[in-house]
């Protein structure tokens, strides 16, 4: 997905930066909101909705209407793909590697379960059909909505205010943000939250990269999927395949 734009009038500096700021701090605020503040909560899903509604609005409502800026989409190159699908690849097999070797069955295992089960509990996904149902959005839908909101729009608009390098590493960890509250749920261990939070903010510069090098999504969402997946795999396994 290779977005190429024909820029009219743009807002003056000051407007593009306080967009940037919204757009990198509200998936920490949205996650907040419906992960922690209305946990348990029968509002929770409704707030869940409302925060992703902005969160993918936002962009094409900002590059359209207020810069005025036409995207096209041009079709994926197969490298970009092999790309993409080889890093995912492989930090999906040793994620698998790591937990079916070392982890499950244990004692931190465990602990994880009950904190998974209760959070699935909130979305209403209590048996293997609904979870599968969940996966599925998440691995091939909002993976692509993540890219596309990370990637094109936050790291995109950062290359035009910032060096190449501190867009990598401003888009990457406001990208980690939000998963370090999610992580905060179900480990206790700073040394554990701190290694998956760092993880997340690497594959993030990763597919940031990739982005700048293709000039598509296309390679990007391929890894990001590939890990998804395989996150939901050990969710499934932990919260219905596991004693």
């Amino acid at each position: 997905m290779t977005a190429h734009a024909e820029t009219l009038p743009r807002v003056n500096a000051g407007a593009q930066i306080a967009a940037l700021a919204f757009a990198m701090l509200f998936p920490t605020l949205g996650t907040w909101l419906y992960f922690v503040a209305l946990a348990g909560h029968e509002s929770m899903r409704a707030g869940y909705t409302v925060a992703k509604l902005v969160q993918f609005f936002f962009p094409a409502i900002w590059v359209l209407l207020v810069l005025g800026q036409r995207p096209r989409w041009a079709s994926p190159r197969k490298r970009d793909l092999l790309a993409g699908a080889a890093f995912g690849g492989v930090v999906c097999a040793g994620m698998l590697a790591l937990y079916f070797g070392v982890f499950a069955g244990g004692d931190y295992a465990a602990q994880f379960r009950e904190a998974l089960r209760a959070k699935l509990a909130d979305f209403g996904t209590t048996t293997p059909f609904t979870f599968f149902a969940l996966a599925a959005f998440y691995s091939l839908i909002h993976s692509l909505l993540e890219e596309y909101y990370w990637r094109w729009f936050v790291f995109g608009q950062l290359r035009g205010v910032v060096s190449l390098g501190w867009a990598v590493a401003l888009s990457s960890l406001a990208f980690m943000a939000h998963h370090v509250l999610v992580v905060s749920i179900y480990v206790d261990d700073w040394t554990v939250r701190a290694l998956l939070s760092a993880a997340v903010a690497i594959g993030g510069a990763v597919w940031a990269v990739m982005y700048h090098r293709s000039g598509s999504l296309y390679g990007p969402w391929a890894g990001h999927l590939l890990i998804d997946a395989g996150i939901m795999a050990v969710g499934g396994h932990l919260a219905f395949g596991a004693a």
